[in-house]
């Protein structure tokens, strides 16, 4: 019975702390690009509403992790800056699936 309460508050400290995933985060950094401060909250809003239907994966968050350090909003209208937040695949990303 100790272990269940234990184990309740655990999870109950993780929900409150934020834990957030890496893709999560790429997904707010995303967010941050919006031009308004509503637009901005619509997207985070959506962003952790789309997470608690999809949740990712570790695999998925490995991908999201390195992603959060190049993905820069001044560089989306770039082929490169998309691939940098994850918007379009790296040209020579179809090259290994071959």
């Amino acid at each position: 019975m100790i272990r269940l309460i234990l184990a309740g508050i655990a999870c109950l400290a993780l929900t409150l702390s934020g834990c957030k995933g890496a893709c999560r985060k790429l997904s707010e950094k995303l967010c941050d690009c919006s031009d308004t401060t509503y637009a901005r909250q619509s997207c985070i809003l959506l962003a952790g509403n789309k997470e608690s239907q999809a949740s990712p994966t570790a695999a998925d968050n490995a991908v999201c992790q390195p992603l959060i350090d190049t993905c820069d909003c001044h560089a989306l209208d770039s082929a490169v800056g998309k691939q940098n937040c994850g918007l379009a695949l790296r040209p020579d990303a179809g090259a290994a699936s071959n």
